[in-house]
C-alpha cells in the first residue's frame, strides 16, 4: 500500500465489494476531526492546571533512630580485663535492668590470692593498731611536757628565790663590810693617837697595848667581812649560773619531748596515710570483684555477643555484647544537602514514608497522598557530618495516624519536607531554571494558627 513496487495489483483488486476498504477512507476524515477537540480539551486541562496549586518540598532520605541518647543501642564492654567463664543469656533474649550477663574470672597475678580482700582487712586493722599507738604515745610525751614545763617553772621560781636571797645576802655582807672598813679606821687613828699620847707620857703601855689589841680585831674581823662579802658575791654568780642551766637544761628536755611528740604525730598521720591506702585498696578489691559479673544496664535485648565461647579473654574495654532498649521514643534522623538547610525550622511538617510501609506519594499535593505519616522537625545540627549533608531530626506527630507499633531501630525513610504553597506554572518554571525552593518561615499570627511567609 505504500507503493513501493513498480509491479501493481491494485487494478485487480475490487475495493468496493470489500467493507474494509470503505471504513478506512471514511475513518480519516472522522479522525481528524475528533483528534482536533481531543488536543484542545487537553491543552485546555493543562493550561488550566498550570494554576492548580502545588505545595514545594524538599525530598531526603534516613533512617529510624531512639531519640534519647540512653534508648539507643549500645554496646557492654568489659571494666576489667578477664577470661570469660560462664554465659547466662543468649542472642534475642530479653534481660531486665541488674540482670547477670556473663561472668568474668580473674586473669591478673596480683588479684589471684583468694584471701586478698581478707588479708588486706588485716593490713588495716594492724596500721590502725599502730596508729592507735602512735597517738597514745604522743599523748603521753604531751602530758610529759607539761610535766616538764611545770617542772621548769617551780625550779626556775626557787633558783630565782635563791637568787634574789643572794642578793640580799650581799647587800648586807656589804653594809657589813662597810662597817668593818669604819670600825678599822676608828680602831687604827685611836692606836696612832695613842702610840703619840704613849710617846708623850701620856699612857701607858698597857692601854697602848690594849689599844694596838683592838686595831688588830678590828683588822680581821674587817678581812674576815671582806671574805665574807666576797664569797656571797660567788654564791650570787653561782645561783645566776643555776637559773641559766635549769632553764637549759628543761628547754633541752621539753624540746626533746616536743621533737619526740611531733616524730609520734608524723608515724601517726603516715599509718593514717597507710589506712586510706589500703582502705582504698580494699574498696578497689571489692569493686573489681562486683565487676566479675557483667550486668544488664536497662530493660531490653541482647542482640548480638561480640565475644564467644569460654575461656576467651577479654581486655579492659573490650566489647562483649550488644543490647537494644526495650522500650524507647522513635524519632527520624534525614539527612539534608548544605543547599536546602536554611529552608528547615523547628516544627515544620515533615511527610515520611517508611520502608515496607506502601504509599502513593502525591509530593505536591501532600492531602492525597495515601501511607505517609506525619512528623515535625525537632531539631538540626549546626554541624556539617561526615557525609557532607546535615542531620534533622524529627519526631511523630500524636494525631488520629500514629506511627506504626512496628517500626525498628535503623529502618530506612524517605522524607518529604513541605514549604510553600505555589501555583504549578511557578513550580515547573522553578525546576526548569533550576532555582532552590523559596525560603520561608512558619511564624505564628496572634498565637493562632500557622502561616507561611516568603523570604
Amino acid at each position: 500500500m505504500l507503493n513501493l513496487s513498480e509491479n501493481r495489483i491494485d487494478h485487480l483488486v475490487e475495493k468496493s465489494s470489500m467493507k474494509s476498504f470503505g471504513k478506512l477512507k471514511n475513518l480519516n476524515a472522522y479522525t481528524y476531526s475528533r483528534l482536533k477537540y481531543v488536543l484542545l480539551i487537553v491543552f485546555g486541562a493543562l493550561l488550566l492546571s498550570m494554576f492548580l496549586p502545588w505545595t514545594q518540598n524538599v525530598r531526603s532520605k534516613g533512617e529510624l533512630i531512639a531519640l534519647n541518647p540512653e534508648q539507643r543501642p549500645q554496646t557492654i564492654q568489659s571494666v576489667i580485663a578477664g577470661k570469660i567463664e560462664q554465659w547466662y543469656v543468649s542472642e534475642g533474649m530479653r534481660v531486665s535492668k541488674g540482670d547477670t550477663i556473663l561472668r568474668l574470672s580473674e586473669v591478673k597475678d596480683d588479684y589471684f590470692d583468694p584471701e586478698l580482700m581478707g588479708n588486706t582487712r588485716i593490713q588495716i586493722e594492724a596500721k590502725e593498731y599502730s596508729k592507735s599507738s602512735y597517738q597514745q604515745k604522743a599523748e603521753s610525751l604531751d602530758e610529759q611536757v607539761m610535766a616538764l614545763q611545770q617542772g621548769q617553772k617551780l625550779k626556775t621560781e626557787q633558783a630565782r628565790n635563791k637568787l634574789k636571797q643572794n642578793i640580799l645576802k650581799l647587800q648586807s655582807d656589804s653594809m657589813d663590810l662597810e662597817a668593818a672598813k669604819i670600825a678599822y679606821d676608828v680602831a687604827n687613828e685611836q692606836y696612832k693617837r695613842f702610840q703619840t699620847l704613849f710617846a708623850e707620857g701620856l699612857r701607858s703601855l698597857t692601854d697602848l697595848e690594849n689599844r694596838k689589841l683592838k686595831w688588830q680585831e678590828a683588822q680581821a674581823k674587817l678581812l674576815s667581812q671582806e671574805n665574807k662579802y666576797l664569797t656571797t658575791k660567788n654564791e650570787l654568780i653561782n645561783s645566776r649560773i643555776e637559773l641559766n642551766s635549769i632553764e637549759a637544761e628543761y628547754s633541752d628536755k621539753i624540746a626533746k619531748a616536743s621533737s619526740d611528740k611531733m616524730s609520734a604525730l608524723a608515724s601517726r598521720y603516715d599509718s593514717e596515710a597507710s589506712i586510706g591506702k589500703l582502705k582504698s585498696q580494699y574498696n578497689s578489691y571489692g569493686v573489681r570483684r562486683s565487676n566479675y559479673f557483667v550486668l544488664a544496664p536497662q530493660d531490653g535485648f541482647i542482640t548480638q555477643a561480640q565475644k564467644t565461647g569460654l575461656g576467651e579473654l577479654v581486655k579492659e574495654g573490650d566489647e562483649l555484647v550488644s543490647i537494644m532498649p526495650a522500650s524507647y521514643d522513635m524519632a527520624v534522623q534525614m539527612w539534608v544537602k548544605p543547599i536546602d538547610l536554611p529552608l528547615f525550622e523547628k516544627g515544620q511538617e515533615v511527610m515520611i514514608q517508611f520502608d515496607g510501609w506502601p504509599a502513593i506519594i502525591f509530593s505536591g499535593w501532600p492531602g492525597i497522598s495515601y501511607g505517609t505519616y506525619k512528623g515535625k522537625v525537632l531539631a538540626m545540627d549546626n554541624f556539617i557530618s561526615d557525609n557532607h549533608m546535615y542531620r534533622v531530626l524529627v519526631r511523630p506527630v500524636h494525631d488520629k495516624h500514629p506511627w506504626p507499633e512496628q517500626l525498628r531501630v535503623g529502618a530506612g525513610v524517605r522524607a518529604i519536607t513541605m514549604l510553600k504553597n505555589v501555583r504549578v506554572w511557578y513550580e515547573l518554571w522553578r525546576q526548569i531554571n533550576g532555582f532552590p525552593p523559596d525560603y520561608y518561615k512558619t511564624a505564628k499570627k496572634d498565637g493562632q494558627g500557622v502561616k507561611n511567609e516568603a523570604k
